[in-house]
């Protein structure tokens, strides 16, 4: 049996198929503006990453902001619930999931292996991948560099602002008094540690804590944070993923549960050709 996950996030789309037991394939590739036509990129991709065919795949469950953008899916599930079963397949034993996106960051409460509560920071973009978009291009540093400059640190600046206007700003100022852009780093990775770290108190911190999304692969930011915990926090393989596999895994439950003449129908329903209707003659 084949099943695949679909996340179309605000920033990275994720797409996971797996079979029973384990990952065939994985793609991740940026969203851009049209849902659509990336969720038939990605699916076409990861299909002949392990060569299967569209209607081998018993079930297809969509999650993440553009999910409803996504017409060949079976189901779709939110985001907090895909993360939480993608970690709790990783890691049985995590209790917390931190969950830091490209415009958002989420806290995710898990016992036996459900979601017991969670928290969200979406409406300020401080601490999340975009803010470390603008501050990377303020200080001319690649993004996947912020972490490990950071690490050079010996004295984190003080940083009062975690706007991403005002921290821009900030950081243009502590430039020009002579500050070093690691200083500058830490001090914006510390500052939103804190921050994150405080969103995420409110739901009660309990070992294993995992962390997931591109805040995972910024290793400053990780290493801030496990100074507020208080303990090393578990790393997923591939971070960005955990949201597609617990959509596939969801819908390899939901596969398992139907009869064959109701997966076949659902098979029936699904739309692939509306996902083109910028281009119909794309369709194959």
């Amino acid at each position: 049996m084949f099943v695949a996950g679909i996340d179309i996030g605000s920033t990275i789309t994720k797409i996971v198929i797996k079979n029973e037991t384990e990952i065939l394939s994985t793609v991740i590739t940026r969203t851009g503006a049209e849902h659509r036509r990336m969720a038939l990129q990605v699916m076409t991709d990861a299909l002949a990453n392990c060569d299967l065919s569209f209607e081998s795949l018993e079930c297809i469950v969509a999650t993440g902001y553009g999910r409803i953008n996504v017409p060949f899916a079976d189901q779709q599930v939110t985001e907090i619930t895909c993360h939480m079963r993608g970690v709790h397949w990783l890691f049985p034993t995590v209790r917390t999931i931190i969950d830091v996106g490209g415009q958002d960051s989420k806290g995710i409460k898990v016992k036996d292996g459900r979601q017991v509560d969670f928290i969200m920071n979406d409406k300020c973009a401080a601490g999340t991948g975009r803010f470390f978009e603008v501050i990377g291009d303020v200080l001319g540093v690649k993004l996947e560099e912020i972490g490990p400059i950071s690490l050079r640190s010996e004295k984190p600046a003080d940083i009062s602002s975690l706007c991403t206007i005002f921290a821009e700003q900030e950081a243009l100022l502590r430039l020009s008094e002579g500050t070093s852009v690691e200083d500058i780093l830490a001090g914006l990775l510390k500052a939103n540690a804190a921050r994150i770290h405080a969103m995420v108190s409110k739901i009660r911190i309990e070992k294993d804590v995992a962390m997931t999304g591109g805040g995972a692969k910024n290793i400053g930011l990780v290493k801030a944070l496990e100074q507020k915990i208080g303990f090393p926090m578990v790393l997923p393989p591939e971070p960005l993923i955990t949201g597609a596999l617990g959509a596939a895994l969801i819908a390899g439950e939901t596969a398992r549960s139907l009869r064959t003449e109701e997966l076949r129908a659902k098979k029936e329903k699904r739309r692939l050709e509306a996902v083109t209707f910028f281009d119909k003659d794309s369709v194959r």
